[in-house]
């Protein structure tokens, strides 16, 4: 495919998808030859309906073609990184994109709005739809009803000249501090050999903003998503994860913003928390997970708290869910879980709550709004070690690192395993099977619950649900 003949079909694209208008289209054409290196020819635009199903076999040409006029390094760093600057010259500005999605949510409602910025983020190639395509994935029955089974192969590997670039580099100050800073919106992204480090580009990324708990925040999607318009909130503070009063202001804020969208957050704590704690975030999305299906086993009350119904959810995680329709007072009795959670410790089933001034206890919080019901589900959670469990004593155990080794986090919580890419040659080598996988990932979700689903357990869980 000619150069100019792949530029005509992206920039047909982008018209078809509504990214640009008919009289950007000169333009548009100039500003991706622009980002290859290529002088013309200019296309003159008399048929307007031409190939544009499609963009990924018009941008592989164009890539490929920057990469040969050295715009970029001959890597899949760089491959990428000049992907998402073409994508990113056909991407609406944020100012404009921002108020489409408010005027979408004030004249149609909220999932006008989402259904707007996700289709967008898709269109653009910011969620990498085809890559996500190649995960695999199936539902695994266990004593604790079906799991979602994921093999994660929709993040790119690494190139090897990337990481012997990344060897050599120096280290320097990081600019955006993470990946999950709203300074990446329009970002170029830079190599492995970098100063900084490397850094994925992010010309193409919209960021709306909203209000959490009266502060700013960002509304964006993940770009490797792991479940139904996978969205991710986060402070336009490059703050520390924390779970807290502040935090679950938030969750209640967001599913009053989205009522259609659960909102949940890892805990703030290493060994139980996800895999980026120095940036304070939530991820939500449009999914029902199946710990949301799970039964309710038990019923308690909370004094001080009448109009709070609080259930023991039948999960190999130790799950409390709090309901109400008074959002303050499920507000007070989260805190009020929360805190005495944080001070609490059953040497019988190994939980403690500090090791000197270190502390332990945390919760990873789930929320979602059921018409005028609040429902916050809550994860006790506990990350002592021991000496016979080194990497946590409620962490996957060593006897199931072959499938799982990696930290618990809010989205394996909920019922759904992210697994590696390895397990699917295990699986072709025969050395593992599907009913295998799911058995060991229930198991592992058992490791990770506080209290055990035996009489020890239950009766360990009654004594602090007693303590409420």
């Amino acid at each position: 495919m000619a150069v100019e003949t792949a530029a005509t079909d992206l920039v047909l694209y982008a018209l078809s998808c509504g990214l640009i208008e008919e009289t950007d289209l000169n333009w548009a054409y100039n500003r991706v030859l622009e980002c290859i290196g290529a002088p013309g020819p200019l296309e003159v635009f008399s048929e307007l309906d031409g190939p544009s199903a499609d963009f990924e076999q018009p941008l592989y040409e164009l890539v490929e073609a920057g990469v040969a006029n050295g715009m970029v390094e001959d890597t899949l760093g760089g491959r990428d990184r000049l992907a998402m600057r073409i994508m990113g010259v056909l991407t609406p500005r944020p100012s404009e994109v921002a108020s489409i999605f408010w005027a979408l949510y004030e004249e149609e409602g909220p999932k006008a709005a989402t259904d707007y910025l996700y289709q967008l983020s898709c269109d653009v190639d910011y969620v990498r739809v085809s890559a996500i395509a190649k995960n695999l994935g199936w539902n695994a029955e266990t004593p604790w009803g079906a799991l979602e089974i994921t093999i994660n192969k929709s993040k790119p590997e690494k190139d090897p000249r990337d990481i012997a670039a990344a060897g050599k580099a120096a280290v320097g100050e990081k600019y955006p501090a993470c990946q999950l800073c709203v300074q990446n919106e329009g970002y170029a992204g830079r190599g492995a050999a970098h100063a900084m480090g490397e850094h994925p580009a992010r010309q193409n990324l919209r960021i709306v903003p909203i209000q959490l708990n009266d502060e700013r925040w960002g509304l964006q999607y993940s770009p490797y998503a792991y479940f139904t318009e996978h969205c991710i909130a986060m402070s336009v503070e490059h703050r520390p994860m924390h779970i807290d009063r502040s935090a679950f202001t938030c969750l209640l804020d967001f599913v009053d913003l989205f009522p259609h969208y659960f909102i949940g957050s890892n805990a703030d704590l290493p060994i139980v928390g996800g895999s980026i704690l120095s940036h304070d975030h939530f991820q939500g999305g449009f999914h029902e997970f199946p710990m949301m299906r799970a039964e309710k086993v038990a019923s308690f009350n909370m004094a001080g708290f009448p109009h709070i119904e609080g259930f023991v959810v039948k999960w190999p995680l130790s799950v409390l869910q709090l309901e109400s329709t008074d959002r303050e007072e499920l507000l007070e009795a989260a805190c009020h879980v929360l805190d005495a959670w944080r001070a609490w410790s059953d040497e019988s089933v190994g939980v403690y709550a500090f090791t000197g001034e270190t502390p332990h206890n945390t919760i990873t919080p789930i929320c979602r709004k059921l018409g005028d019901r609040y429902v916050m589900a809550l994860a006790l959670r506990c990350n002592i070690t021991s000496d016979e469990n080194p990497l946590g004593v409620f962490h996957p155990h060593a006897d199931k690192w072959h499938v799982k080794k990696e930290n618990i986090g809010l989205i394996e919580v909920m019922g759904m395993a992210i697994l590696p890419p390895r397990l699917e040659a295990e699986m072709e080598a025969g050395r593992l099977s599907q009913e295998e996988i799911g058995r060991v990932f229930g198991a592992v979700l058992e490791d990770a619950g506080v209290f055990k689903w035996d009489d020890a357990g239950r009766a360990a869980q009654m004594r602090f649900v007693g303590s409420l």
